[in-house]
């Protein structure tokens, strides 16, 4: 009899235990915990945590100081950790599809929509054996920031000579390609200290984020029109993401999908306040218009997509998602 008691007491708590176990999966950003962006994907941490409590929570290891911003989408694939918030130019190599968003002029909740996100997350899962969570942050475009005033040639159109511009992989071809420009890499953490050394005097980067980053204290021009897109997204290894629970996988997928309109309506009102800020300041707006204005986007997107179409013909798969690609991410 007291054996019977004790094996039922054990059946029911290992039953209690099951149903009660909580999925954990560590996570890192790629960029310092100030940047608006950071912010914004801890707010998404803090969302999946409220509404998976005692299912599902994520653990944050920290950022670049943890594993290196450039080293981090290895670390998702390998397993070191389960997830990462990157933009998607950080492994371009391996996936060079990721241009599609670059060069998107959609949000994220619209190519979530038309079935643009589920395909993307198809390409992430086949080339680097991780789940596509969401597209965070996304209807951020990017200007190019001078510290002295730009110059224009007799038809209107940009003259970047004598520019030492930093260089990033999401715009060096645009840069190079089109403007001419002779770039000088760096990421995202040494810029501060290079303009301050006077190393570079221009760089892209997009409409918000320049006051965190304090680079407004030697970048006194906005170049419009702006270009290209945010292609900030959480990945998932995709191993630790099917061996969630069903429930798991559902919290985190339904509050990435959320937070996929939710941060870019954000971030909308953040660059409009950003903008008021650095202007009030004496940040001065040089805009490009008529036909110097058209080539200069037509050149960013069209550089941009052939060279999406000419990587991905290397790889195996070959090139075929791409007119999908541009039809699910491009509103023509």
């Amino acid at each position: 009899m007291k054996h019977t008691i004790f094996g039922s007491i054990l059946a029911t708590t290992a039953l209690t235990s099951a149903a009660f176990a909580q999925d954990t999966i560590t996570a890192v950003h790629a960029f310092p915990e100030s940047l608006i962006y950071t912010k914004s994907f801890l707010e998404f941490v803090d969302k999946v945590n409220a509404a998976g409590e005692g299912v599902i929570q994520i653990e944050v290891r920290g950022g670049p100081e943890a594993i290196g911003m450039f080293q981090q989408p290895d670390a998702v694939r390998s397993g070191v950790v389960d997830m990462v918030y990157t933009p998607g130019s950080f492994y371009a190599g391996a996936l060079p599809e990721k241009d599609a968003l670059v060069t998107s002029n959609m949000t994220g909740a619209e190519v979530r929509a038309n079935g643009g996100i589920e395909l993307i997350d198809q390409i992430h899962q086949e080339k680097m054996g991780v789940k596509y969570l969401g597209w965070f942050d996304s209807g951020v475009c990017y200007n190019l920031w001078t510290r002295n005033e730009p110059t224009l040639d007799a038809d209107g159109n940009l003259d970047v000579s004598g520019l030492k511009l930093r260089g990033n992989a999401v715009y060096n071809a645009f840069f190079t390609d089109y403007l001419g420009a002779q770039v000088i890499d760096l990421p995202t953490t040494e810029v501060y200290s290079a303009l301050e050394r006077g190393v570079v005097d221009a760089t892209g980067w997009t409409q918000i984020g320049l006051i965190d980053l304090k680079w407004n204290e030697f970048l006194n021009y906005r170049i419009e029109p702006c270009f290209f897109s945010t292609d900030l997204g959480t990945i998932v290894n995709l191993e630790k993401w099917n061996s969630l629970s069903e429930e798991s996988r559902t919290i985190l997928q339904d509050v990435a999908i959320a937070h996929e309109a939710e941060s870019s309506a954000k971030l909308g009102a953040v660059r409009d306040e950003d903008f008021a800020k650095l202007e009030e300041a004496g940040m001065e707006v040089i805009t490009l218009e008529g036909d110097a204005a058209e080539a200069y986007l037509a050149a960013a997107t069209q550089n941009t997509w052939d060279r999406m179409k000419g990587l991905m013909a290397e790889s195996p798969q070959g090139d075929g998602n791409y007119d999908k690609l541009i039809e699910l991410f491009y509103k023509k």
